[in-house]
């Protein structure tokens, strides 16, 4: 990932943020571990619904990591493109709903 908005190494500010708050950043890696672990889905179809949030909330690093992780867990590169036009029409879906508000602003 490039440089460019978001350091590529934040190493240092989640070592900053350990030491602030250690047993709700420790919380929230046990979660994480836990959610993707295999159950009712696969872990496959749990990375390829990660990539598809990943680009609705705009993480950069989420993005790149989901994506790594969905193909080692055998997700093909059409899987993972179908996965991020979910994504697409998420977010478009989500528009249309809210210009309901603006055309109620509007009377």
């Amino acid at each position: 990932m490039a440089d460019y908005h978001y350091h590529v190494d934040t190493s240092e500010q989640r070592s900053r943020l350990n030491r602030l708050k250690p047993e709700l950043l420790q919380s929230f890696g046990a979660f994480n571990t836990k959610v993707f672990e295999e159950g009712a889905l696969s872990q496959k179809v749990k990375e390829l619904i990660a990539v598809a949030a990943a680009h609705i909330t705009r993480c950069p690093y989420c993005i790149s990591g989901h994506t790594k992780r969905a193909r080692q867990f055998g997700a093909t590169d059409e899987e993972i493109a179908e996965a991020i036009f979910v994504a697409v029409a998420m977010n478009a879906g989500a528009s249309i709903a809210h210009s309901s508000i603006a055309m109620k602003a509007l009377e």
